[in-house]
């Protein structure tokens, strides 16, 4: 089966306060690699925020976290370079401890054509 590389801006979003959100779903066929996340704070206030990775869209599950109630300074920038790799359905959900949070994540889809 051949495959094809798609290098790529993966996912964007400033979720709603203190909801957690689907930040992206792997799509079908396809694997990806996260090469970075990263979380700003758009307020000069400090914030916090929250990262799951879930296995195949799995319900939320303490285990799932990789960053929890994690601080961000007033205007900061906290990056995670990570070489993650993730498999058809698993999903990133984010949750912002308040509406000033924007999440970028940046990678490679590869997909099985």
């Amino acid at each position: 089966m051949a495959t094809r590389e798609i290098y790529k801006v993966i996912a964007q979003l400033s979720p709603a306060a203190t909801t957690l959100t689907t930040l992206y779903t792997v799509p079908a066929a396809t694997e990806t690699v996260v090469s970075s996340i990263i979380v700003t704070n758009r307020s000069n206030s400090n914030r916090s925020f929250r990262i799951a990775i879930s296995v195949a869209g799995a319900a939320i599950d303490n285990k799932h976290y990789i960053a929890y109630d994690t601080a961000i300074g007033g205007n900061g920038v906290q990056e995670f370079t990570t070489g993650m790799t993730l498999a058809a359905t698993d999903v990133i959900r984010v949750y912002a401890g308040s509406a000033e949070l924007s999440f970028n994540v940046f990678g490679t889809e590869i997909a099985n054509v």
